[in-house]
């Protein structure tokens, strides 16, 4: 994103979802001037009175979590053609919604949904020149490649301390964070190699059963799509933070997206910063099998229990 901005070179504002990672808008404010408009994960989609962009700005979108189909910003796209749109597809790389974009620049981070250290591809679904790769490929490739290896090793119940492969996981993502250095030769080996349907559909529908375990009144993708993982909002930051504290005492690392630090770097829409103060998000992805998905739900309602 960071390498298609400065190849784009506009006077413009770069607008940002205000619930999107805090990392990345920050890293992308060093390219552009940032503005935030709202776009929260409870299915409503942005509110479009709050994007206020101007031609030649720049407008980051986003399929969160996988439960969006991409209508509404093909009709805002439509009606806004001096507005340069990118689309994120993160979530659901292989979704309709990334198939049949029509926005100018599409990207997609593949690391979150594959079973890959680094990697994304950067497109554009109307045929515009993009950025190419630089250099050798990232140091911090082999970083996360080294903490996937020893966190696979750790869930075979190796005595691998989990503070080992989080810190060289940690370390790879900032390494990567802001390079547009080509992947891996792990990467761009093992990827045509990869189930990415079967991958995609188990995990779709592992997070449709653990949804259904836990009772939960799930947001359901479009037609096609691919829920993210599955998300838990609790009342207050404390009891999420119990939650998290009590998932992990049983092996169950639940990440967060994403926190917003409101004495730092933030979008300043206190309806986001609460959500990402209450939020998390329960890894069950294809790797889990029946098993995984009971002891999961079990958990959960054990650690609802003691909140």
């Amino acid at each position: 994103m960071s390498a298609l901005l400065r190849r784009l070179a506009r006077p413009g504002r770069l607008h940002v979802p205000s619930y999107f990672c805090m990392g990345v808008a920050e890293a992308l404010g060093k390219d552009m001037p940032l503005t935030w408009y709202r776009h929260l994960p409870d299915g409503r989609g942005p509110r479009w009175e709050t994007l206020r962009a101007d031609p030649g700005d720049v407008v980051l979108a986003q399929n969160l979590f996988g439960r969006e189909d991409g209508t509404a910003w093909h009709e805002w796209i439509g009606a806004h053609p001096d507005v340069t749109v990118f689309e994120d597809h993160s979530h659901d790389p292989f979704g309709p919604w990334a198939r049949h974009s029509t926005a100018p620049y599409a990207v997609a981070s593949l690391r979150k949904t594959l079973p890959v250290p680094d990697g994304a591809v950067l497109w554009s679904p109307r045929g515009l020149e993009v950025p190419p790769p630089s250099g050798p490929a990232n140091e911090g490739s082999h970083l996360k490649l080294t903490a996937m290896l020893l966190k696979a090793a750790w869930r075979d119940g190796r005595p691998i301390p989990k503070d080992t492969f989080r810190a060289l996981q940690q370390q790879g993502e900032q390494a990567l964070l802001g390079s547009d250095a080509p992947p891996s030769p792990f990467t761009t080996t093992v990827l045509p190699l990869l189930d990415i349907p079967g991958i995609r559909a188990t995990a779709t529908h592992n997070a449709q059963a653990l949804e259904t375990l836990l009772c939960l009144q799930a947001c359901a993708p479009p037609t096609g799509g691919a829920p993210f993982r599955v998300q838990l909002v609790s009342h207050t930051e404390a009891s999420r933070d119990t939650l998290l504290g009590h998932l992990a005492a049983s092996g169950i690392f639940a990440p967060v997206h994403w926190r917003q630090d409101r004495d730092g770097f933030w979008s300043g829409d206190d309806e986001a910063a609460d959500l990402a103060a209450r939020i998390l998000t329960l890894p069950v992805d294809h790797r889990c099998g029946p098993a995984d998905l009971h002891r999961l739900a079990a958990a959960i309602r054990e650690g609802v229990a003691v909140v």
